[in-house]
Formats: structure tokens, sequence, C-alpha cells
């Protein structure tokens, strides 16, 4: 076991403390790398019609990452407050993980329900079938559980890592979170022989044994007392950050469905729909983006928020970037079997990610170390160039291997990003009230699925069904227009506290 690792901020850490620190990154990113870009997407394949795939993977994904919003930094807040003797941060960390095993034989069940005599009740009230439901359910309810647990992780770092330190430490979590790229080649194979239990129970016991770690190696100071400002304002104040976000979101989808069904009355030819319908989109998540977090973070952070504008804008460049990399990452399943034809999509989605993790994985410590030396933009503005040439890459591919080139050089922008990017938010950040503000940070987390894929997949079944496969060729030209906007956001940031 090791030894404590103490809050003092002239201390140096060992090696062990580094991953200790961060090895439950490594079991949140399992689950979340088998199930958002292969299991759920495969699930929600075989419950709903093939020509709505993509909306309703968005409204799974938009309904689950609603919860997280408000679940992680409400975690965070109260981790924060937390005074038992264990520590602030590892009883949310245990208890969001117990919850975790249950949420996950929910999901794993609902193939179980296909053809269940509450189909007809459901489809003509809901429009979705009981498995499509049981899934819903256990996402949601997955997603309640994991942020209990993330929101208290997130304060980790700033609780018990100097300063100086935080580049490498956020190297490291960066690490633990890339690593299950090369995991996820093994899931695959699982998925697409319909051995989907076992792919459940892998991620059931990565969760499992990585919480044990930090439970027990884990040393955190007992907080004496609480502090002493009221909770109900907080509470409320990320309860309306959460409504005024996903209400920008929700209205941004509603404008883009809009513009589809008025462009079609009108009899517009494909490419006058490219054109404006495309634009709404770029428009709807861009905007969204700025708007909701904007009004969403000084909801959330309070009336100290006018000091905090580095902090919001931060958020702001982690959204754009996480919004068009998760996107990219969650319908590549589909891109790969609808326009490449590919029929074991989801095994080759996981050899993409895993020979992605090669880059990611070797840039996001070269980048850690970097941000450490020229501080924390300067490689952070470069990741979204990089990202940006790599997704325009996708639009010109005809074959997988030209997949893996553009996912390749995504990864390396991705890599950059992952560590440099947490460490620049840690630094902004105040040390007080670290779980609060990196749980805020989940606008970018959670919104980013909310705005990419809740946006990007009615998109692209509108497109699709105009002409077979051009809905992902506009979601990408988005996401890539995306990562240059997370560059161009960095001229409102300043380093340091």
């Amino acid at each position: 076991m090791s030894e404590s690792v103490s809050q003092d901020p002239n201390r140096e850490l060992r090696w062990y403390d580094y991953l200790t620190l961060n090895i439950y990154w490594l079991g949140l990113n399992i689950s979340a790398g088998t199930i958002t870009p292969v299991l759920l997407p495969y699930l929600v394949a075989r419950f709903v019609p093939p020509e709505q795939k993509n909306s309703y993977l968005a409204t799974a994904r938009v309904a689950g990452l609603a919860v997280a919003m408000l679940v992680q930094p409400m975690a965070g807040l109260l981790s924060d407050r937390n005074t038992s003797r264990w520590g602030r941060r590892r009883p949310y960390i245990f208890a969001g993980t117990l919850l975790d095993l249950v949420f996950l034989l929910v999901i794993g069940a609902s193939p179980l329900f296909l053809g269940a005599p509450s189909d007809s009740f459901l489809q003509s009230a809901l429009g979705f079938n009981t498995a499509y439901g049981v899934l819903l359910v256990g996402i949601v309810l997955l997603q309640f559980s994991s942020n209990l647990a993330q929101g208290a992780t997130q304060g980790l770092i700033p609780d018990l890592v100097p300063e100086d330190h935080r580049g490498r430490a956020s190297g490291v979590k960066a690490m633990m979170e890339l690593a299950p790229a090369f995991l996820a080649v093994f899931i695959g194979p699982l998925v697409d022989t319909g051995r989907t239990w076992v792919a459940v129970g892998l991620v059931m016991a990565s969760l499992f044994l990585t919480m044990l770690v930090t439970v027990l190696f884990v040393r955190e100071e007992p907080l004496r007392e609480p502090p002493s400002a009221p909770l109900a304002g907080p509470v409320l104040r990320l309860v309306a950050l959460t409504a005024v976000f996903v209400g920008v979101t929700q209205g941004a989808v509603y404008l883009v469905r809009s513009s589809g069904t008025w462009l079609a009355g009108l009899e517009a030819g494909v490419g006058q729909q490219v054109a404006l319908v495309g634009l709404t989109g770029l428009v709807g998540m861009a905007g969204s983006i700025l708007l909701g977090v904007y009004f969403g973070a000084w909801v959330g952070i309070g009336p100290e928020a006018r000091q905090r504008t580095s902090f919001i804008w931060w958020v702001v460049n982690r959204l754009l970037f996480l919004a068009a990399v998760g996107s990219v990452e969650g319908f590549a399943l589909y891109f790969l079997a609808d326009v490449l034809h590919i029929p074991n999509a989801a095994t080759m989605t996981t050899v993409l990610l895993a020979v992605v993790g090669v880059f990611l994985l070797t840039f996001a410590l070269l980048g850690g170390v970097l941000s450490d030396r020229v501080g924390r933009k300067r490689p952070l503005f470069l990741a979204g160039l990089i990202g940006a040439a790599g997704t325009f890459g996708l639009l010109l591919s005809t074959s997988f291997p030209h997949v893996l080139i553009s996912g390749c050089v995504i990864g390396v922008g991705a890599g950059v990003f992952m560590a440099t990017s947490w460490a620049l938010g840690t630094d902004l950040a105040p040390s007080e009230a670290a779980g609060k503000y990196l749980g805020i940070s989940n606008l970018a987390g959670a919104g980013a699925g909310i705005v990419g894929a809740g946006i990007g997949g009615p998109l692209a079944d509108f497109f699709n069904g105009l002409r077979p496969g051009l809905g992902y060729q506009v979601i990408f030209a988005i996401y890539g227009a995306l990562f240059l906007f997370s560059s161009l956001s960095l001229s409102r940031v300043r380093e340091g506290r």
C-alpha cells in the first residue's frame, strides 16, 4: 500500500501516487469506451427502424447526458463539503460504482425484452418498443451513478497534486482515459457476435477493480468542518444550469429539424438543403455551445462568475473540442457500416479506436509534460487545428485505411488536448471549490454529447434520407469546423488563477 499522498504543495509525488490517483479513470473510460461507440449503437440498431437509428441513438445519449450534467457537478459540490473520515471523494466513488454494477445489468438485459407484450402500447404511446425503453432507462440510471463517482474523482488532482506537477498528473489521467482504446479490440468481436453479456461483464469488472484500488490506496486528509456557506443556493444554481443548457441545445435541435422540414416543403434541391440545413446545424451547435455555456456557467457558479471568465471560456473551448471528437467517435460504427459497407462494423470500430489510441497515448504524455514547460494555451491551439485536419480528411475517405490515417491525425490532436486541457482547468478552478468548478466543467463532458449527437443524429438521418451516406459527410464537416472554433476560443482565456 502506498504512503499517503499529502496535500503539502511542496511534497514531491512518487510515481505510484500518479497511478493510484488516476486509476479510476481507467474503469470509467473502459465503461464509456465500450458503451458509447460500440454497445449502445449496436443495441439501438437492433431495437429501432434502420432509417431512424441516428435519431434514436441521439435521444438515448441526450437523455443520459442531461442527467450527467446535473449529477456530476452536484457530486463535486457535495464531496467538497464531505466530512467523512474516509476523505471527501472516496465515499462517492465507492457508492457510485456499486450502483453502476446494478444499472449495467439493466442495460445487458435489454435484448431480452424484444417482442415483449408491452411493445404495442409503448410504440403507440412513446414511439419505441420495450427493449429500447429498458435500454433508455438503463443508460439514464448508469449516467446517474457513474457521474456520482466521477464528480468526486475530479477533485483528487486539485486536492492532492501541487500546481507545478498537474500537467504530469493530467498526462497520467489522460493515459488512463485513453488506454481503454486498446482493450476495446476485444469488445468489438463480442458485440458483433451478439455476446453482449460478456462485454457488460468486462465493464463491471473494470469499474469494481479500479474502484477498489482508489479506495484502498489513495489517502485523503478528512475535512474537519464543512464549509459554512449555505448549500441550497448552489444546488438550485446547478439545477438551473442544467435546465438552461438543455433548453438552449434542444431549441437548436428544433431549429435544425424545422429548417429541414421547411426546405423539403419548398422542394429545394439537395445542394441547397446541404448548404442551408448544414449551415443551420453548424450555427445550432456552435451557438448552443456559446449560449449554453455562457448562461449555464454563470448560473452555476453564481456571483463570483464575473471573476472567473477565463474558466468559463475554458469550458467553451473544452466543449467545442469534445463535441467534435466525441461525435466523430460516436457515429464511427454507423459510418463504417453505411458508407464503407464493412460487415463487421463493431469489430472494425474497435480496431480503429485501438490504432488511434497509440497516437492518443503518446501525445497525451508528451502534451502533459510540454504544457508544464511552455504553458497550456499553445498546445491546445495546435490540438484544435490538428483535429480539424483529421476530420476534414474523413470526408475524402473511401476505404478503411484512409479512415485509419484520418483517425490517427485526430488522435494526435486529441492526445495533446486531453492532457493539456485538464491541466489548464485545474489551474483555473479555485482550490477551495475544485469539486464544484470541475463538476461544472461537465457542461463540456456531458454537453459534448448533447450538442454533437443531439443535433448531429437528426441531421445525419435527414441527409441520409436524401442520399445514402450524405448525412455523415455533412456532420463530419460541421465537427471539423467545431475543432477550428475551439482554437479561436482560447483568445479569451488567460492562464493562471
